[in-house]
């Protein structure tokens, strides 16, 4: 019987944090995605969605006398995609293991970025006085992380080099690299693979003309695809101050992209923070006109794959 494979939305939101009555429908929390497969928790990026997510971890699991691991894998590190990481409640815990995983940042360590996010005095304490375990390592594309079994910590290997060892596992949840330079600074987009179902995270990427082929590939029969979709057509192009080469996809470039790789769900994701409810539904009303199996991700949604 297939285990449990589990795609929840934290924070939804893009650039910056948006509270109030206007969103309270969608959210205005900024990226964090928690995949729960089998015996593993994944979580994809820490904005402000993840400080929520970790009061309701520390709750149900009790790291204060429980071993508690996690994986957070960051696709950049970007302000809105950090900001939440210095108040991840498990992190104040010393029986909680943290495996973080993403990219350098312009040739700087993983490690070193997190930590200037945690700096005095512009932060009460620095992130080595976490009393958690901390295993954080740089990724690269083609690389692909590895759970082999339920009580195993992730393995970093790559796609080909150790193509053998990863057929041995071929069922066991794994989670692939692609990176793209469609964003400043350039971006990771992450696929889970767990029992023959697949999960996407594709954010804070602008497609091409023709459509992102790589990611196409990349992406291909997934059963659920989570894409950046900031901005409308008016915005992109017509706006005073047009958003084109910003790093960011619209709508319709989601749904194009959702159809060429063969998508069953697509989630549109990264809400642009200039848009409040009204005009988020209005944009999954127009989405569904186009592609049925596509709706707008919103915070609290748990998706069953």
């Amino acid at each position: 019987m297939a285990e449990p494979f589990q795609v929840t939305f934290w924070g939804v939101r893009g650039s910056y944090p948006t509270p109030g009555a206007q969103t309270a429908r969608y959210g205005g929390n900024t990226p964090c995605v928690h995949v729960r497969a089998g015996a593993h928790d994944l979580i994809f990026d820490a904005g402000t969605g993840i400080i929520r997510l970790g009061k309701l971890l520390a709750q149900a699991r009790k790291p204060e006398t429980n071993p508690l691991n996690l994986t957070i894998f960051f696709t950049h590190t970007h302000h809105d995609h950090t900001q939440g990481f210095p108040f991840f409640a498990p992190a104040r815990f010393q029986l909680t293991t943290l495996y973080i995983f993403g990219p350098k940042s312009l040739n700087e360590d993983l490690a070193r970025v997190l930590s200037l996010a945690m700096l005095p005095p512009v932060f009460p304490i620095a992130v080595d006085e976490l009393p958690c375990e901390r295993v954080v390592r740089n990724l690269n594309e083609g690389q692909v992380i590895l759970f082999p079994r339920a009580d195993d910590g992730p393995r970093v290997l790559w796609s080909q080099r150790d193509a053998a060892e990863l057929a041995r596992y071929s069922d066991a949840l794994n989670v692939q690299v692609m990176k793209s330079a469609a964003h400043p600074h350039g971006v990771f987009i992450y696929r889970v693979n767990f029992q023959g179902r697949a999960f996407v995270f594709a954010t804070d990427v602008e497609s091409y003309v023709g459509n992102d082929q790589q990611l196409i590939q990349f992406a291909r029969d997934a059963d659920l695809l989570a894409h950046d979709a900031q901005y409308t057509d008016a915005l992109y192009l017509r706006a005073p101050v047009p958003r084109q080469g910003w790093g960011h996809s619209t709508w319709r470039m989601a749904v194009d992209l959702a159809n060429a790789a063969n998508i069953k769900q697509l989630a549109l994701f990264h809400h642009e923070p200039e848009h409040d409810d009204d005009a988020l539904q209005e944009i999954e009303g127009r989405a569904r006109q186009v592609r049925p199996d596509t709706f707008m991700a919103r915070e609290g949604m748990t998706i069953e794959l």
